[in-house]
Protein backbone atom coordinates (compact mmCIF):
# COMPACT_ATOMS: atom_id res chain seq x y z
CA UNK A 1 0.00 0.00 0.00
CA UNK A 2 1.37 3.32 -1.08
CA UNK A 3 2.00 6.22 1.57
CA UNK A 4 -0.97 8.34 1.03
CA UNK A 5 -3.48 5.20 0.80
CA UNK A 6 -1.99 4.17 4.13
CA UNK A 7 -2.28 7.65 5.42
CA UNK A 8 -6.09 7.52 4.60
CA UNK A 9 -6.69 3.71 6.29
CA UNK A 10 -4.97 5.15 9.44
CA UNK A 11 -6.88 7.83 10.37
CA UNK A 12 -8.54 7.80 13.51
CA UNK A 13 -10.90 10.43 15.42
CA UNK A 14 -9.40 12.96 17.45
CA UNK A 15 -11.81 15.09 18.05
CA UNK A 16 -15.67 15.58 17.97
CA UNK A 17 -18.01 18.24 18.44
CA UNK A 18 -19.14 19.00 21.95
CA UNK A 19 -22.93 18.60 21.36
CA UNK A 20 -23.35 21.65 23.62
CA UNK A 21 -24.70 23.83 20.53
CA UNK A 22 -28.33 23.15 18.87
CA UNK A 23 -28.76 20.01 17.09
CA UNK A 24 -28.62 20.53 13.45
CA UNK A 25 -27.41 18.75 10.13
CA UNK A 26 -23.78 19.82 9.17
CA UNK A 27 -24.08 20.03 5.08
CA UNK A 28 -20.86 21.80 4.56
CA UNK A 29 -17.11 22.67 5.81
CA UNK A 30 -14.44 25.13 4.64
CA UNK A 31 -11.35 25.76 6.79
CA UNK A 32 -9.61 29.09 6.97
CA UNK A 33 -6.37 29.45 4.75
CA UNK A 34 -4.52 31.78 7.28
CA UNK A 35 -2.43 30.88 9.93
CA UNK A 36 -3.03 34.09 11.51
CA UNK A 37 -6.86 32.66 12.85
CA UNK A 38 -7.68 32.73 15.97
CA UNK A 39 -6.32 29.92 18.26
CA UNK A 40 -5.40 27.83 15.24
CA UNK A 41 -7.19 27.58 12.20
CA UNK A 42 -10.89 28.97 12.14
CA UNK A 43 -13.74 25.98 10.72
CA UNK A 44 -16.72 27.34 9.25
CA UNK A 45 -19.34 24.73 9.23
CA UNK A 46 -22.68 25.06 7.31
CA UNK A 47 -25.71 23.99 9.42
CA UNK A 48 -29.28 22.83 7.77
CA UNK A 49 -30.91 25.66 10.08
CA UNK A 50 -29.51 28.17 7.64
CA UNK A 51 -27.04 29.35 9.81
CA UNK A 52 -22.98 29.28 9.41
CA UNK A 53 -21.27 27.96 12.68
CA UNK A 54 -17.35 28.95 13.78
CA UNK A 55 -15.56 26.57 15.01
CA UNK A 56 -12.39 26.32 16.80
CA UNK A 57 -10.16 23.20 14.16
CA UNK A 58 -8.10 21.63 17.30
CA UNK A 59 -11.09 22.20 20.33
CA UNK A 60 -14.17 22.07 18.01
CA UNK A 61 -16.05 24.15 20.21
CA UNK A 62 -18.14 26.74 18.80
CA UNK A 63 -16.89 30.49 18.70
CA UNK A 64 -19.70 32.25 17.13
CA UNK A 65 -22.77 31.96 14.24
CA UNK A 66 -23.86 33.76 11.94
CA UNK A 67 -27.51 33.98 10.70
CA UNK A 68 -29.91 35.49 7.70
CA UNK A 69 -32.51 37.04 8.81
CA UNK A 70 -34.09 37.48 6.14
CA UNK A 71 -34.00 34.15 4.23
CA UNK A 72 -31.57 30.80 4.69
CA UNK A 73 -27.74 30.31 4.03
CA UNK A 74 -26.23 28.21 1.75
CA UNK A 75 -22.98 26.89 0.66
CA UNK A 76 -19.73 28.36 3.15
CA UNK A 77 -16.25 29.25 2.18
CA UNK A 78 -13.24 31.42 3.20
CA UNK A 79 -11.57 34.18 0.78
CA UNK A 80 -8.11 32.80 -0.07
CA UNK A 81 -5.95 35.57 1.63
CA UNK A 82 -8.05 36.75 4.82
CA UNK A 83 -10.72 35.22 7.29
CA UNK A 84 -13.79 35.99 5.99
CA UNK A 85 -15.96 33.91 4.99
CA UNK A 86 -18.20 34.07 2.49
CA UNK A 87 -22.37 32.39 2.32
CA UNK A 88 -24.84 32.66 -0.08
CA UNK A 89 -28.75 33.15 0.94
CA UNK A 90 -31.97 32.40 -0.22
CA UNK A 91 -32.90 36.24 -0.45
CA UNK A 92 -30.61 36.78 -2.97
CA UNK A 93 -27.55 37.90 -1.73
CA UNK A 94 -24.05 36.57 -0.90
CA UNK A 95 -23.21 37.65 2.59
CA UNK A 96 -19.12 37.97 3.62
CA UNK A 97 -18.64 37.87 7.33
CA UNK A 98 -15.53 38.31 9.26
CA UNK A 99 -14.98 35.16 11.13
CA UNK A 100 -13.05 36.53 14.19
CA UNK A 101 -15.98 39.19 14.89
CA UNK A 102 -19.44 38.26 16.55
CA UNK A 103 -21.76 40.01 14.34
CA UNK A 104 -25.02 40.16 13.78
CA UNK A 105 -24.60 41.87 10.37
CA UNK A 106 -22.40 40.75 7.00
CA UNK A 107 -19.44 42.95 6.78
CA UNK A 108 -20.06 42.66 3.38
CA UNK A 109 -23.23 42.24 1.00
CA UNK A 110 -23.50 41.29 -3.10
CA UNK A 111 -27.15 42.13 -3.96
CA UNK A 112 -28.72 39.83 -6.95
CA UNK A 113 -31.22 41.14 -9.25
CA UNK A 114 -34.91 40.70 -8.33
CA UNK A 115 -36.54 37.39 -7.89
CA UNK A 116 -32.88 35.60 -7.65
CA UNK A 117 -32.27 32.48 -5.25
CA UNK A 118 -28.59 31.90 -4.63
CA UNK A 119 -28.02 27.61 -3.82
CA UNK A 120 -24.67 27.92 -4.87
CA UNK A 121 -21.23 29.95 -5.22
CA UNK A 122 -17.46 30.31 -4.81
CA UNK A 123 -15.04 33.10 -5.04
CA UNK A 124 -11.70 33.05 -7.32
CA UNK A 125 -8.49 32.06 -5.89
CA UNK A 126 -6.87 36.33 -6.11
CA UNK A 127 -10.43 37.34 -3.97
CA UNK A 128 -11.42 39.22 -6.64
CA UNK A 129 -14.68 37.62 -8.02
CA UNK A 130 -17.66 36.23 -6.58
CA UNK A 131 -19.98 33.96 -8.56
CA UNK A 132 -22.91 32.51 -7.66
CA UNK A 133 -26.20 30.56 -9.25
CA UNK A 134 -29.58 30.97 -8.90
CA UNK A 135 -32.21 28.25 -8.97
CA UNK A 136 -34.67 28.41 -12.06
CA UNK A 137 -36.80 31.04 -12.21
CA UNK A 138 -39.67 30.87 -14.94
CA UNK A 139 -37.27 30.10 -17.83
CA UNK A 140 -34.11 31.85 -16.57
CA UNK A 141 -31.31 30.23 -14.33
CA UNK A 142 -28.20 32.73 -13.73
CA UNK A 143 -24.82 32.83 -12.80
CA UNK A 144 -24.28 36.16 -11.24
CA UNK A 145 -21.29 37.92 -10.93
CA UNK A 146 -19.60 40.76 -8.18
CA UNK A 147 -16.22 42.51 -8.01
CA UNK A 148 -15.20 40.89 -4.59
CA UNK A 149 -12.75 43.69 -3.76
CA UNK A 150 -12.88 45.41 -0.62
CA UNK A 151 -11.57 49.07 -0.13
CA UNK A 152 -11.89 50.98 3.41
CA UNK A 153 -15.27 52.67 1.74
CA UNK A 154 -16.67 49.00 0.95
CA UNK A 155 -16.83 48.00 4.55
CA UNK A 156 -20.77 47.50 5.52
CA UNK A 157 -22.07 48.11 2.03
CA UNK A 158 -23.90 46.33 -0.59
CA UNK A 159 -22.74 45.95 -4.07
CA UNK A 160 -24.29 45.51 -7.02
CA UNK A 161 -23.64 42.82 -9.75
CA UNK A 162 -21.15 42.76 -12.46
CA UNK A 163 -23.25 41.16 -14.94
CA UNK A 164 -24.51 37.96 -15.31
CA UNK A 165 -24.70 34.91 -17.65
CA UNK A 166 -28.06 33.29 -18.59
CA UNK A 167 -27.86 31.52 -21.87
CA UNK A 168 -25.93 27.79 -20.80
CA UNK A 169 -27.66 26.99 -17.93
CA UNK A 170 -31.68 26.44 -17.73
CA UNK A 171 -32.35 24.39 -14.71
CA UNK A 172 -31.18 25.40 -10.85
CA UNK A 173 -27.34 25.80 -10.71
CA UNK A 174 -26.27 23.38 -8.21
CA UNK A 175 -22.67 23.55 -8.37
CA UNK A 176 -19.98 27.05 -9.05
CA UNK A 177 -16.73 26.46 -8.57
CA UNK A 178 -13.71 28.20 -9.42
CA UNK A 179 -10.12 26.69 -10.52
CA UNK A 180 -7.37 26.43 -7.77
CA UNK A 181 -5.22 29.07 -9.36
CA UNK A 182 -6.47 30.22 -12.19
CA UNK A 183 -8.49 33.22 -10.91
CA UNK A 184 -10.28 33.38 -14.44
CA UNK A 185 -11.56 29.89 -14.99
CA UNK A 186 -14.85 29.01 -13.01
CA UNK A 187 -16.66 25.76 -13.86
CA UNK A 188 -20.72 25.34 -13.17
CA UNK A 189 -23.19 22.41 -12.79
CA UNK A 190 -26.87 22.08 -12.43
CA UNK A 191 -30.09 19.49 -12.29
CA UNK A 192 -30.13 20.35 -16.15
CA UNK A 193 -27.16 17.75 -16.53
CA UNK A 194 -24.47 19.97 -18.35
CA UNK A 195 -21.19 21.04 -16.76
CA UNK A 196 -19.75 24.42 -18.17
CA UNK A 197 -16.26 25.72 -18.19
CA UNK A 198 -15.97 29.24 -18.25
CA UNK A 199 -13.27 31.50 -18.66
CA UNK A 200 -14.60 34.54 -17.27
CA UNK A 201 -11.47 37.15 -18.94
CA UNK A 202 -13.42 36.87 -21.78
CA UNK A 203 -15.88 39.70 -23.06
CA UNK A 204 -19.13 37.50 -23.28
CA UNK A 205 -20.48 34.66 -22.00
CA UNK A 206 -20.20 33.04 -25.84
CA UNK A 207 -16.26 33.70 -25.77
CA UNK A 208 -16.26 32.77 -22.40
CA UNK A 209 -17.49 29.42 -22.77
CA UNK A 210 -14.65 27.25 -22.85
CA UNK A 211 -16.50 23.69 -23.25
CA UNK A 212 -19.56 21.75 -21.80
CA UNK A 213 -19.49 18.29 -20.42
CA UNK A 214 -22.88 16.13 -20.10
CA UNK A 215 -23.32 14.61 -16.95
CA UNK A 216 -26.32 12.83 -18.02
CA UNK A 217 -27.76 13.44 -14.52
CA UNK A 218 -28.59 16.26 -12.41
CA UNK A 219 -25.15 17.55 -10.44
CA UNK A 220 -24.44 17.43 -6.82
CA UNK A 221 -20.92 18.23 -6.65
CA UNK A 222 -17.92 19.28 -8.66
CA UNK A 223 -14.52 19.83 -8.55
CA UNK A 224 -11.10 20.24 -10.39
CA UNK A 225 -7.66 17.71 -10.10
CA UNK A 226 -4.67 17.04 -11.81
CA UNK A 227 -1.35 18.54 -12.95
CA UNK A 228 -1.94 22.05 -12.95
CA UNK A 229 -5.77 21.10 -12.28
CA UNK A 230 -6.50 20.65 -16.74
CA UNK A 231 -8.89 18.37 -15.15
CA UNK A 232 -13.07 18.10 -13.42
CA UNK A 233 -14.52 15.78 -11.60
CA UNK A 234 -18.77 15.31 -11.04
CA UNK A 235 -21.20 13.61 -8.83
CA UNK A 236 -24.94 13.14 -9.67
CA UNK A 237 -27.63 13.38 -7.58
CA UNK A 238 -28.11 9.57 -8.87
CA UNK A 239 -24.68 8.64 -7.59
CA UNK A 240 -22.92 8.83 -10.68
CA UNK A 241 -19.36 9.58 -11.33
CA UNK A 242 -17.89 11.52 -14.31
CA UNK A 243 -13.95 12.36 -15.13
CA UNK A 244 -12.97 14.67 -17.57
CA UNK A 245 -9.39 16.15 -19.01
CA UNK A 246 -9.39 19.09 -20.52
CA UNK A 247 -5.87 19.03 -21.80
CA UNK A 248 -7.46 17.01 -24.70
CA UNK A 249 -9.37 20.15 -26.05
CA UNK A 250 -7.80 20.41 -28.85
CA UNK A 251 -6.79 17.09 -29.52
CA UNK A 252 -8.45 13.91 -31.06
CA UNK A 253 -8.38 12.82 -27.80
CA UNK A 254 -11.82 11.51 -25.46
CA UNK A 255 -12.23 14.47 -22.45
CA UNK A 256 -14.00 11.63 -20.69
CA UNK A 257 -11.43 9.83 -18.69
CA UNK A 258 -14.14 7.88 -16.76
CA UNK A 259 -17.63 8.04 -17.09
CA UNK A 260 -20.14 5.50 -14.27
CA UNK A 261 -23.65 6.54 -14.30
CA UNK A 262 -24.29 4.67 -10.42
CA UNK A 263 -21.38 4.04 -8.39
CA UNK A 264 -23.46 1.64 -6.31
CA UNK A 265 -23.44 -1.08 -8.63
CA UNK A 266 -19.29 -1.23 -9.46
CA UNK A 267 -18.09 -0.70 -6.41
CA UNK A 268 -18.05 -3.51 -3.37
CA UNK A 269 -16.81 -2.73 -0.43
CA UNK A 270 -16.05 -5.20 2.04
CA UNK A 271 -16.89 -2.90 5.13
CA UNK A 272 -20.70 -2.33 4.59
CA UNK A 273 -22.48 -0.57 1.57
CA UNK A 274 -21.81 2.33 -0.18
CA UNK A 275 -25.05 4.44 -0.40
CA UNK A 276 -24.09 7.51 -1.83
CA UNK A 277 -21.37 10.20 -3.02
CA UNK A 278 -19.94 12.95 -0.77
CA UNK A 279 -17.96 14.56 -2.90
CA UNK A 280 -13.79 14.07 -4.45
CA UNK A 281 -10.26 15.09 -2.72
CA UNK A 282 -7.47 16.15 -5.23
CA UNK A 283 -4.18 15.54 -3.69
CA UNK A 284 -2.02 17.81 -5.69
CA UNK A 285 1.24 16.89 -4.05
CA UNK A 286 0.64 12.67 -5.23
CA UNK A 287 -1.60 14.16 -7.83
CA UNK A 288 -3.75 11.75 -7.29
CA UNK A 289 -8.13 12.27 -7.19
CA UNK A 290 -9.98 9.80 -4.53
CA UNK A 291 -14.00 9.97 -4.33
CA UNK A 292 -15.24 10.28 -0.72
CA UNK A 293 -18.38 8.32 -0.76
CA UNK A 294 -20.40 6.81 2.43
CA UNK A 295 -23.07 4.45 4.19
CA UNK A 296 -26.34 5.31 5.40
CA UNK A 297 -25.04 4.04 8.77
CA UNK A 298 -22.72 6.77 8.95
CA UNK A 299 -19.36 5.03 7.43
CA UNK A 300 -16.70 6.81 5.21
CA UNK A 301 -15.29 5.09 2.18
CA UNK A 302 -12.29 6.55 0.40
CA UNK A 303 -11.82 5.27 -3.18
CA UNK A 304 -8.84 5.69 -5.72
CA UNK A 305 -9.81 7.54 -8.70
CA UNK A 306 -8.27 5.84 -11.74
CA UNK A 307 -9.60 5.48 -15.51
CA UNK A 308 -9.78 1.96 -15.18
CA UNK A 309 -12.50 3.11 -12.37
CA UNK A 310 -12.51 3.96 -8.86
CA UNK A 311 -10.98 1.74 -6.54
CA UNK A 312 -11.82 0.75 -2.29
CA UNK A 313 -9.09 2.45 -0.19
CA UNK A 314 -10.01 2.52 2.99
CA UNK A 315 -13.28 2.69 5.25
CA UNK A 316 -14.08 4.84 8.14
CA UNK A 317 -15.87 3.75 10.69
CA UNK A 318 -17.30 4.10 14.64
CA UNK A 319 -17.67 7.93 14.13
CA UNK A 320 -20.74 9.05 12.47
CA UNK A 321 -23.74 7.52 13.25
CA UNK A 322 -25.66 8.57 10.05
CA UNK A 323 -25.28 10.06 6.61
CA UNK A 324 -22.21 12.36 6.17
CA UNK A 325 -22.95 15.31 4.05
CA UNK A 326 -19.52 17.23 3.81
CA UNK A 327 -15.71 16.62 4.54
CA UNK A 328 -12.68 19.15 4.35
CA UNK A 329 -9.35 17.49 3.56
CA UNK A 330 -5.86 19.95 5.00
CA UNK A 331 -3.10 18.32 2.76
CA UNK A 332 -0.49 20.14 5.71
CA UNK A 333 -1.11 17.90 8.36
CA UNK A 334 -3.00 14.99 6.52
CA UNK A 335 -6.17 15.39 8.87
CA UNK A 336 -10.14 15.32 7.89
CA UNK A 337 -12.92 17.15 8.99
CA UNK A 338 -16.80 15.48 8.54
CA UNK A 339 -19.50 16.93 9.17
CA UNK A 340 -23.18 14.79 8.83
CA UNK A 341 -27.05 14.73 9.81
CA UNK A 342 -25.99 12.74 13.32
CA UNK A 343 -24.79 16.88 14.20
CA UNK A 344 -21.37 15.86 14.89
CA UNK A 345 -17.95 17.58 13.52
CA UNK A 346 -15.56 14.98 13.85
CA UNK A 347 -11.49 15.77 13.27
CA UNK A 348 -9.72 12.81 12.03
CA UNK A 349 -5.98 12.31 11.93
CA UNK A 350 -3.42 9.69 11.27
CA UNK A 351 -2.91 7.25 13.71
CA UNK A 352 -4.33 9.21 16.69
CA UNK A 353 -6.81 8.67 18.67
CA UNK A 354 -9.74 9.82 20.84
CA UNK A 355 -9.06 9.54 24.33
CA UNK A 356 -12.90 8.75 25.29
CA UNK A 357 -15.54 7.94 22.59
CA UNK A 358 -19.32 8.17 22.76
CA UNK A 359 -21.06 7.55 19.12
CA UNK A 360 -23.99 9.98 18.71
CA UNK A 361 -27.52 8.68 17.67
CA UNK A 362 -28.42 10.09 14.51
CA UNK A 363 -30.95 13.55 14.89
CA UNK A 364 -32.48 13.09 11.50
CA UNK A 365 -33.21 16.71 11.17
CA UNK A 366 -34.71 17.68 7.48
CA UNK A 367 -31.90 19.91 5.88
CA UNK A 368 -33.81 23.17 4.64
CA UNK A 369 -30.74 23.73 2.58
CA UNK A 370 -31.21 20.54 0.72
CA UNK A 371 -35.03 21.53 0.18
CA UNK A 372 -34.30 24.88 -1.92
CA UNK A 373 -32.43 22.50 -4.82
CA UNK A 374 -35.18 20.61 -5.61
CA UNK A 375 -33.63 18.01 -6.96
CA UNK A 376 -37.10 15.59 -6.36
CA UNK A 377 -37.55 17.06 -9.89
CA UNK A 378 -35.76 14.46 -11.99
CA UNK A 379 -38.08 13.77 -15.15
CA UNK A 380 -36.07 16.61 -17.47
CA UNK A 381 -32.67 14.72 -17.42
CA UNK A 382 -34.75 11.38 -17.15
CA UNK A 383 -35.98 12.13 -20.70
CA UNK A 384 -32.37 13.04 -21.80
CA UNK A 385 -31.03 9.68 -20.39
CA UNK A 386 -33.85 7.70 -22.33
CA UNK A 387 -33.46 8.79 -25.55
Amino acid sequence: MEMLEKQLANLNIVKRSSGKEEPTNLLGIDTSKTMQAEKGNLVAVLCSNGSVRIYDKERLEVLREFSARSGFLNGVKFANSCDHVYSSCTDGTVKCWDARLASEKPIQLFKGYPSNIFISFDINHNDHVICAGTEKIDDDALLIFWDARMTSQDISSTKDPLGAYSETHSDDITNVCFHPTNPNMVVSGSTDSPVNVFDISLDNEEDALVTTCNSVSSVSSIGWSGKDYKQIFCMTHDEGFYWWDLNHLDTDQPLTCLNIQDVREVIKVKEGPLDYLIGGLYHEKMDKLFVVGGANTGSIHLMNCTTSGLVHVASLRGGHAATVRSFSWNMHDNSLLTGGEDAQLLLWKPEAKEKTFTKKESMKIASSVYHRVRVHNNESYKRKKNH
